[in-house]
Formats: structure tokens, sequence, C-alpha cells
């Protein structure tokens, strides 16, 4: 059995403890991979990983799933169930299993139909929407982590580089997006992180707009937001370049997001809270004249998710960790005009941060 990932079980018994739960429950995703280094497919098959407080681990598997689980966990006491006959008394055997307990779910992750399957066979009150809990168990990157992640956001500034250097007047949003993309797959990258987003003049201002057949011309402001991943770890990353020129105001408004990003790669740190780091980027935004362009927070946990904790904005008052990674990306945005990020990922280590990317973020023209 895999050390990194029986380590990273152990930290979850803790958070489990903490949070009063007898045991928390996971369909696919990061923290089932996370947990167990086994990626399912999150289908319409029920597929549940519980791992209890005293550190027993007991599945919910579909038969088709059996080889891939079994090679893994043996010896872990699993309900398989048939296609032909439903999952319910898989359900029904587990919830015998571990007898009355209070289960932790992620609220954001599991769908409202395996949660109602749990708490038919658990009671609506053994069954508890623990994310704020669980957020905690990925929060603090390893070495190892951060390190792939450091590739996959080497991998993601190359090809970057290598495509702005061909964009030319003239370049639709979608060739533009379409190269990236082949260029982050020939830098070693094992795919996107998502598809990329590559929006020209008018279209910047919408933050996660869709790269289409609009040219980018002479004067527009053309955004880039994209990431490669790799190993399962996920870059994400933002410039906003300018076709051949920038009108006065739009460099105006360049300056005032990049005054933002770099007043949040400056005070980032373990000792801030991401309420804090929200104001005090936001505040750049806010006192400028260009304060009501403002349209979202300051960022966001980055790993194996693209968003994941901690969400750095208003209102979210816990502190930034050591090995905590996020992204620093404020923006500026008029509708039908023009369109600024900037975004950096972020690492929160010991008396501060440093950020893990260094593409330029001098205003830069492109396409002359």
């Amino acid at each position: 059995m895999n050390d990194v990932h029986s380590q990273r079980r152990k930290r979850l018994i803790e958070i489990l403890k903490a949070g009063d739960l007898d045991a928390a429950a996971f369909v696919p995703g990061s923290n089932f991979v996370y947990l167990t280094g086994l990626d399912f497919h999150l289908m319409e098959r029920p597929t549940l990983l519980f791992v209890t407080a005293s550190g027993e681990i007991l599945a919910i598997m579909p038969e088709l799933e059996r080889l891939k689980w079994s090679q893994v966990f043996p010896d872990a006491r699993t309900f398989y169930w048939q296609d032909a006959t439903g999952y319910e008394e898989a359900f029904q055997q587990a919830a015998a299993a571990v007898g009355e307990i209070r289960v932790g779910i992620e609220g954001g992750r599991m769908r409202a139909f395996e949660a109602d399957a749990l708490r038919l066979q658990m009671g609506q009150g053994g069954v508890i929407d623990a994310g704020v809990h669980l957020a905690g168990l990925r929060l603090s990157k390893s070495p190892e982590e951060i390190a792939v992640t450091e590739r996959a956001i080497q991998i993601s500034e190359i090809a970057l580089g290598e495509t702005i250097e061909q964009i030319t007047s003239g370049m639709t949003e979608r060739e533009i997006a379409g190269f990236l993309k082949m260029r982050m797959l020939a830098n070693g990258a094992d795919g996107p992180a998502f598809d990329p987003i590559v929006l020209a003049g008018g279209n910047s201002a919408n933050p996660h707009g869709v790269p289409g057949d609009v040219p980018v011309n002479a004067g527009d402001p053309l955004l880039i937001d994209f990431g490669a991943q790799l190993d399962g770890y996920n870059a994400d990353i933002t410039r906003t370049f300018f076709c051949g020129h920038a009108a006065e105001e739009h460099a105006q408004i360049y300056e005032t997001v990049l005054a933002a990003n770099t007043k949040g790669r400056v005070v980032a740190a373990p000792d801030l809270t991401a309420h804090d780091l929200d104001e005090a980027v936001t505040g750049v935004l806010a006192s400028s004249p260009f304060a009501e362009l403002i349209v979202h927070k300051t960022g966001h946990g980055l790993g194996l998710d693209v968003h994941e904790a901690p969400q750095v904005m208003s209102g979210n008052h816990e502190q930034l960790v050591e090995g905590a990674l996020i992204t620093v990306e404020p923006g500026l945005y008029r509708p039908g005009e023009i369109g600024v990020r900037i975004e950096d990922d972020v690492l929160i280590e010991a008396g501060g941060c440093r950020s893990l990317t260094s593409f330029p973020r001098a205003l830069s023209v492109v396409g002359e």
C-alpha cells in the first residue's frame, strides 16, 4: 500500500476527529484520488469510498470495478453491486456494517442521488455536509506536489511564449487557443488543465468567455487564461496583451490591475487571512478610477482541482497556511470594450510567499 496515500488518510482521520465525525464518504474526484491513488469515473454508477475515524476503509463498488479496486485494497470491506440488481442493497449493507455513525460528505461534490441513498440508510442526521472540514485535507501541498506543479507551470509558460510569437492581426481566438493547446502538449503536458480562454477585443470583458471565430485586430486587448496539467496537477495563468498598440485608457486599466496583482504577491503570507489578502488586492482596484469595473474575487486554491480551497475572497477568514498554493488574479472588465486579468500561481511559505509563475507581467504588445 502506498505510504503517501496512507499518510494522507492519517491526516484525514485527524480532520474527522476534530470535526466530531465518525467517517467520511467520497465519490470519485480529486479527494478520492488523493486518498487512494485510484481514479474512477464519476458516472451513473454510484462508487463510494468510506474512511472511518479508526482508519478502516470500506467501499461501495460497481461489480465492473472489482478488479481495479481489489488489486489495491484487497482487505477492505467492499459492497459490490450489479447493474441488473441495482445499488440499493449495497448501501444497506454498508450502513449495517458501520452502524449508527456521523458520516461527513463533500457537499459540493457528491450528487443528490448518492447523498439521498446514504440518508435513506443512515438517517438524515447521520449524513453531514462536511465540505468545510474536508477542504483542509489538501490545503498544504507537499514538496512533491509543488515540484510537479512547478513543472506544469514551466510547460505552460514555454507554450505561451511560443504562442504569442505566432500571433498576427486577424488570427481568431479559436486559432490562438488551438495553437496554445498544441504547444502545451508538445512541451510535455498531459493535457490542458481546462479549455484555454482566449478572448479578443470586447469579448475580453467576459471573464470566462469561450473562444470563437472573432479575430484579434489592432488596438484590441487579448486575454489568455490557460494552464497545463501534469500528473493530475494544474497550472492556471492569465496574461492580457494588446494587438499592435494599447489605447491610453486601456493602458491605465492594465497598470491598475498590475498594481493589484503586485500587491497580492507582496503581502500574501501565512499570517494573513484569505479575506485580508482579498481586501488588500481589491483595495487597489477599488481606490482607482476604475472601481466600477470590479466583478470577481482575488483568487482561489490550486492543485488537483483548478479551483479548490482556499477561496481568496471577502468573508473567508481562514488563515493562509504554509504550503498553500493560491492564484492572485485581479481583473477589471468594461462590457463590450476591454477586460484585463493578470493571474499568478503563488505558494505560501514561511514569512511570505513565492510566485511560481514568472512570465513577464509588464504591458506587452503582440502581433506587430
